[in-house]
């Protein structure tokens, strides 16, 4: 070979060296100019305080003591609307997570929704309650500076174990607090229940546990995924009588999809598990709702579309079609303006 031959081949090398990397560099900027998969999702007005809306309170917070869960307590707040009649029997909504979804600069703030829904008929009055996941005395209590409890509270057993024990504190020791408060509907189809990830698997269990207390489910990126088993849901939905219970899910594509330590595991899959259970419940013939967004793991995309999440759970409230009906035609005015 040639001197000339051999400068010539590495001309060549470098060229691709340089080639190579200039490749590399370009598909890394390529990746920074990638959008956000949250970027597309921000609250509208429905989720914003509104001029001329009565506007509820917020009461609390509370503490209950947990005999599911000894050592444990669970602080709760609660909605109240300004339409609130305690002669009249009230729908409810119950909120896994409560310090994050009651959150006035948060992702969700229900309570704005509720707010604003109500006043429009397009949900019932109903009482909101924000539970936090149980916790010792000497726990943090979870907030949104601090975190949503994994790790420091009691949360990760509570919300993720597929069994009764959190329905049982839902029933058996929350309700009995806010009946003794407020006249709260018997009836379960007044009655529902939501929350994000592990809350959100969490608030179906109670309606799958107790339909009878329960019946109406809003789940954002619900962790229907082997935390601790959670993932059995699709398989309990195909193998059992259908229930009476309605549910909204929503997830995203870029959700958490399941490599743990550089290996892909489905049970760890939460949009793959969510679609799943979507097809188990669809297959049973369920009151069922979904859609599938792009975000992450969080509530940007679930806030962005939780005011039509609670219509679409809601949509069978009373309604009166007589045109002379002029209480119908009107806003929901608070009941000290009635």
């Amino acid at each position: 070979m040639t001197k000339q031959a051999g400068v010539l081949i590495a001309v060549m090398v470098v060229g691709i060296g340089v080639g190579a990397f200039a490749q590399v560099a370009l598909s890394r900027v390529s990746a920074q100019k990638r959008p956000n998969p949250d970027s597309q999702y921000r609250l509208g007005p429905d989720s914003m305080p509104q001029d001329g809306v009565p506007k509820g309170g917020i009461r609390g917070p509370f503490v209950i003591k947990s005999d599911v869960y000894p050592g444990t307590q669970h602080t709760y707040w609660v909605y109240v609307p300004a339409q609130y009649d305690p002669k009249v029997p009230t729908a409810l909504m119950v909120f896994q997570d409560g310090q994050a979804l009651k959150d006035e600069n948060g992702e969700v703030r229900a309570q704005n929704v509720m707010d604003n829904l109500i006043y429009r008929r397009e949900i019932p009055v109903m009482i909101g309650v924000f539970i936090n996941p149980g916790r010792t005395p000497e726990q943090q209590e979870p907030s949104p500076k601090i975190g949503w409890g994994d790790g420091f509270t009691n949360r990760g057993v509570e919300y993720n174990t597929p069994d009764d024990k959190y329905a049982r504190v839902i029933t058996e020791e929350l309700m009995p607090a806010i009946e003794k408060e407020y006249n709260i509907s018997k009836d379960p189809n007044d009655r529902g229940i939501g929350g994000s990830s592990s809350g959100a698997i969490a608030a179906f269990m109670v309606a799958w546990e107790r339909p009878n207390e329960f019946r109406k489910v809003l789940s954002i990126v619900g962790s229907f995924t082997n935390i601790h088993g959670g993932d059995v849901y699709a398989e309990r939905v195909l193998h059992s009588r259908r229930k009476p219970i309605r549910i909204f899910l929503c997830d995203g594509r870029n959700d958490n999809r399941g490599i743990r330590n550089g290996v892909y595991d489905q049970r760890w899959d939460w949009f793959y598990q969510n679609v799943r259970l979507m097809k188990a419940l669809s297959s049973k013939g369920y009151d069922l709702n979904y859609t599938w967004g792009m975000n992450n793991h969080g509530q940007r995309f679930g806030g962005a579309i939780f005011p039509d999440m609670m219509r679409w759970l809601w949509r069978d409230g009373p309604v009166s079609t007589d045109p002379n009906d002029m209480v119908e035609r009107g806003f929901r005015e608070s009941a000290a303006v009635k």
